[in-house]
């Protein structure tokens, strides 16, 4: 970007500009922060919601892996379309753990003292659970429908019918 500063600016004598000092900087991958980003998100997950036996890095493969200790302006391989099965088959899961436990929180919570979600996540004022797993699916390469489908099924099994069928 072009800066249009005022001539009795360009003489003043000092340390050198916040903004110019912000021009300086490197551009960041963004694909790289992004994968940073769903790895917080994963961590913040099975820390509110107590999740056991969950360990977040084998949700990754070897690139993705690597990819967390690396600089955020160097560019990264960043996994790719083809994923192992196996690994596949744990991000399923863990999403599935996320809605369940999510939901089992929600239950338990208006079944002790008809509380509200809001109430309960009392600084998670409109985080839905169940469509942040929904949304983490995306980038996971999970199927959202999966992660949906369990969200009806566990409403329906808590008794929460009338949210089920919504």
């Amino acid at each position: 970007p072009v800066l249009d500063t005022e001539d009795a600016w360009v003489s003043v004598e000092g340390p050198v500009s916040i903004v110019e000092l912000a021009l300086e900087q490197k551009r960041i991958h963004y694909p790289l922060v992004e994968h940073q980003f769903v790895l917080c998100t994963i961590l913040y997950a099975i820390m509110r919601l107590s999740l056991k036996d969950v360990k977040p890095l084998s949700l990754f493969d070897s690139k993705g892996k690597n990819a967390f200790f690396k600089d955020l302006t160097s560019i990264q391989l960043l996994p790719s379309g083809d994923m192992d099965p196996n690994v596949l088959s744990l991000r399923q899961q863990f999403l599935l753990k996320v809605v369940s436990a999510a939901v089992q929180t929600l239950c338990s919570s208006q079944k002790d003292r008809e509380v509200s979600e809001e109430e309960y996540f009392p600084f998670e004022k409109g985080k839905n659970w169940p469509t942040l797993a929904a949304d983490l699916a995306q980038y996971l390469q999970i199927s959202e429908d999966l992660v949906r489908r369990h969200y009806v099924c566990e409403l329906y099994s808590y008794g929460m019918d009338h949210l089920g069928e919504e």
